[in-house]
Formats: structure tokens, sequence, C-alpha cells
């Protein structure tokens, strides 16, 4: 007598007390895309906690999550998960292992078909039949305006930096660039004091040299390797520079290689005259400059203003 009771003791303290663990599964064939519902629900909980996968990560990845419900109560945990399947073949809900409290409850495995329901050669017919719009200039305009106000900007980048490289390289090698230069030199040039201390062979080796850089870019003429004989019969020959500049640059050319070779020794009157000739004589160039452009336009395309104006610079 006393084994029955013992052994109805034991069967009521584990089926009375512990959790009932139930599953489902609404369908387990399904077409590409249907809906189906599994649910889980676990009875008699008396407070315990439920440890399970998180919201929507309850199923395998091939289980496209359409909702994933919770519901708990002290004594009642509800589990409602929609899902589809957009992959032809079978495919398998595993047990799943939950935990509650300190036991692990596990559900049953379940297998899903899911099959394509639509037969081959079937007509697929649009909700709405295409309708043809006409369009007009300013729906073409809202359609393409980006595409032609990208191109309009990349033309103006392009001219932009074609312009700045031309202007600056005309700025660059202009004659009033190169002028104003060379004055910036010669001035620099005296404020060494050269004169005034009487070094004559200083002076001259860098007034000659100065004047050699500047004819060379004023004039094209190459000064800087030419020898002074070399250089006065080029020039002459070449008419790049006028007369009177042209008798400038022979004379202090000839003098600074008299200094240099120790042939002769200049005054300070000389020395700053010839300072002084060089000066102007680079003020003075940019009228060579503009006359020698004139003579390589030809005669008939001048008009008269400029006809007068070579006379006057002859």
């Amino acid at each position: 007598m006393f084994k029955y009771l013992l052994s109805l003791f034991i069967f009521i303290s584990t089926f009375g007390f512990s959790q009932t663990l139930t599953s489902s599964l609404d369908k387990t064939t399904l077409a590409l895309g249907e809906v189906a519902v599994f649910k889980i629900q676990i009875l008699d909980l008396d407070g315990k906690n439920v440890q399970i996968a998180p919201r929507n990560e309850l199923l395998p990845f091939h289980f496209e999550m359409v909702n994933d419900s919770i519901a708990v109560q002290k004594d009642i945990y509800l589990r409602s998960v929609k899902f589809a399947v957009f992959q032809e073949g079978k495919f398998t809900i595993p047990e799943i292992e939950i935990k509650v409290g300190d036991e692990i409850l596990k559900t049953i495995p379940y297998e899903v078909e899911v099959i394509n329901t639509a037969k081959k050669g079937d007509q697929i017919n649009d909700i709405m039949k295409n309708k043809e719009v006409e369009l007009n200039v300013q729906d073409y305009w809202e359609m393409y305006k980006f595409y032609v106000l990208l191109a309009l900007l990349i033309i103006a980048i392009i001219i932009l930096i074609i312009g700045i490289v031309k202007w600056g390289r005309k700025r660059k090698d202009s004659p009033a660039v190169t002028t104003n230069q060379t004055l910036k030199d010669l001035e620099k040039l005296r404020k060494k004091n050269y004169i005034e201390n009487e070094n004559f062979r200083a002076f001259y080796v860098e007034l000659i040299e100065i004047t050699r850089g500047f004819i060379t870019k004023q004039y094209q003429i190459p000064a800087d390797v030419l020898l002074t004989d070399d250089l006065v019969d080029y020039m002459k020959n070449t008419n790049a520079i006028s007369q009177e500049n042209e008798k400038i640059v022979e004379d202090i050319f000839l003098r600074s290689d008299l200094v240099k070779f120790a042939k002769t020794i200049p005054t300070k009157e000389i020395m700053s005259k010839d300072f002084t000739e060089i000066r102007d004589f680079v003020k003075r160039s940019t009228k060579d400059v503009e006359a020698e452009n004139l003579r390589n336009v030809s005669v008939e395309e001048l008009s008269e203003s400029d006809k007068s104006k070579i006379r006057k610079l002859k």
C-alpha cells in the first residue's frame, strides 16, 4: 500500500508541477512566398523565466520572417511566428531548445515543402496596360537637365583653364613684365654701391649679365651665349633693336670687355652714365618690340593708324 502511495506522489510531483510545452505549424506544404504560422505555447510557468532565441531569429535563414510576436504572462508563454519561403525545396524547422527556469524543453522538428504553383506556359497579364505619354520640352528638360548642366560646367571649367594658362603665359612672357623685372634687377645692382666704391669690375660683370639676360628674353636674341662682336653683328643683321639702342649696347659691351681685361679703368661718371643708359634702353625696349611685331604683319593688313605708327617708330 505504501508503494502505491509513493508512486502516486512521484507522478503528481512530476506532472502536476512541471511546464507543458506545445508547438504547431499550420501548413507543411507552401507555395513560393506563401505565409505560414509556427506557434509555441508553454503553460504552468509559475513565474519562471523563459530563455529562447530572440525575436526574428527563431527560424533558420531560409525562412523569411513576416512577423514575430511574443506574449508572456505569469503562467503562459505564447509565441507566434509568421514566415514565408522564396525557394523551392524541402526545409526543416529543427527542434528548438527552450530553457524554463532550470529545466530544458525542446519542440518537435517540422518539415516544410515549398513548391512553385505557376505552370509552364501560364500567361502573365499586367494589372494595367502601359500608357503612352507624350513628352514635351519641359519634360525632357526635367529628365536631362542635370546632365546638361554638368556638361556646361565641364566646358566652362575647360575654357577657364585654357584662358588662365594662356593669360598667365602671356603675362609672364610679355615685354612689360620682362622690362619691369630687369628694372628691379638694375635697382638691386645700384644698391650694391659698386660705383661709389669704384668696384668697376664687379659692376660691369653684373651689369652686362643683366643686360644679356634682358636682350635674350625681350628680343629673342641669344645674347647669353654670343661673344660681344658676334652679338653686335647679330643685332645689326636682325634689325630687332633700334639703332639708338643698338649703339648704346655696343659701346657699353665693348667698354665692359676692356674693363674686365684690365685694359682700361672707368671713372665713376662713366659707370653712372653706362648704368643710366642701360636703364633707359630697357625702358625704351617696348617700342622696339612693338615695331618688330608690326613689321611682321603684311602691309595690306595694316590700317592707316598702324602704318603711321611704324613710320614714327622708324
